[in-house]
């Protein structure tokens, strides 16, 4: 959820009802991304069409899974595919190409709705985590580092399952990072992966100015901590306020052997004090995410971006360096505009020393069945060199 996320999740345990065999029962509703328990429910099987399942989901029914657990995935493939090819009266229909913000939006209401439907495909949960389904795999781990402790049986949705399960193999396996001399970070479930490495390249090649200390505000998973300690700097502050993001960064900077350079601290942006080099890497896209999952993506009014410049001046040394590492999507978007970022800089007492651009290198930069395929196309990733004016 962090890279690092302005919001803290608060877990709050809510039921879910339902009636089968003519008697009421009830369980824990498991929802990460913050989905309401479904009204709803009917129960399903490896008798249930999907043409069935995907009217239902589409009507707002969800469907507790009673049968083989390989015969939910291949349900919700197939309600997949047709959820993607959207509603019988929408195809074919012509839909204006608008502007860029206009695609944008389309595109995230699309988003919502694929998600909204694919998560009407319920599994029941064991108080220890097992899937008590026919040829279940053994997820108790991957629940259990997503969820914490359980103490009673419960419900979720396969695709969250799903979701758990690939999160769980990553932060097994890490992510390899060049800058890290091919070392690996280990992403927790919800905590922002880099995966695309380009913003911490920029990172690990900018010159450093004189001082040996370093904030890097919302660390997330701790990769740039990392980089600036590995790059010489004795004492790296690094801060989040997401739990998840606070024990995945301490953890990593524990098996990357920096626990003697890098302090992981829990504040919203900056710790106290002042530091000649202050780091930041906000979520890129200011809009408003429709789930807590989404904080690492989006930044709703700016929040976090401007909570950064406008506090940066107060945490600067003389003559130090504040590093907004951002990409300009959110521009070619027509989100916000490059006028208003530099407004927003010099509203804050700020100037530019110098800028570093990369250009991203992950798929969809250039997939041009891609809906957002213009704005990635086009996309700079930026590292800004602030002073103080």
């Amino acid at each position: 959820m962090s890279k690092g996320c302005p919001l803290t999740t608060q877990h709050v345990i809510h039921w879910i009802h339902w009636t089968e065999d003519g008697r009421s029962h009830s369980a824990h509703w498991r929802s990460e991304s913050g989905t309401p328990p479904p009204a709803r429910i009917e129960i399903a099987d490896d008798r249930t069409a999907a043409d069935t399942a995907y009217r239902m989901v589409c009507e707002g029914t969800a469907l507790l899974w009673r049968g083989d657990y390989q015969g939910a995935r291949q349900l919700l493939t197939a309600v997949a595919r047709r959820v993607d090819r959207g509603p019988r009266r929408a195809r074919g229909r012509r839909v204006p190409a608008g502007s860029p913000a206009e695609a944008f939006h389309r595109h995230r209401q699309a988003q919502s709705r694929r998600a909204r439907l694919l998560g009407m495909l319920l599994v029941p949960l064991d108080a220890d985590f097992g899937v008590p389904l026919r040829r279940a795999p053994d997820v108790r781990e991957a629940c259990a580092a997503a969820y914490g402790s359980s103490d009673a049986p419960s419900i979720t949705s396969l695709r969250e399952l799903l979701g758990l399960i690939g999160a769980y193999e990553w932060r097994r396996k890490g992510v390899e990072v060049p800058a890290l001399g091919g070392d690996r970070v280990h992403p927790h479930y919800g905590v922002f992966s880099p995966v695309r490495g380009e913003y911490v390249g920029l990172v690990a090649d900018a010159p450093l100015p004189p001082g040996g200390t370093a904030f890097d505000i919302g660390t997330g998973t701790g990769v740039l901590a990392a980089v600036l300690a590995r790059r010489g700097i004795a004492r790296v502050v690094a801060t989040d306020q997401d739990p998840r993001a606070l024990v995945c960064a301490r953890e990593n900077v524990t098996r990357l052997g920096l626990s003697d350079r890098v302090e992981v601290v829990r504040a919203d942006l900056f710790p106290p004090g002042r530091a000649p080099l202050v780091v930041c890497n906000p979520p890129w896209v200011p809009a408003r995410p429709s789930s807590p999952v989404e904080y690492a993506v989006y930044d709703p009014g700016s929040r976090m971006l401007r909570g950064f410049l406008d506090g940066l001046a107060a945490h600067l040394t003389p003559g130090g360096e504040g590093w907004l590492i951002l990409s300009d999507l959110a521009e070619h978007l027509g989100l916000r505009s490059r006028a208003e970022l530099l407004a927003a800089i010099e509203g804050a007492g700020l100037t530019v020393r110098a800028r570093h651009d990369t250009r991203p290198v992950h798929p969809r930069a250039t997939a041009p069945d891609d809906p957002l395929h213009a704005a990635r196309a086009a996309e700079v990733t930026s590292l800004w060199r602030l002073t103080t004016s």
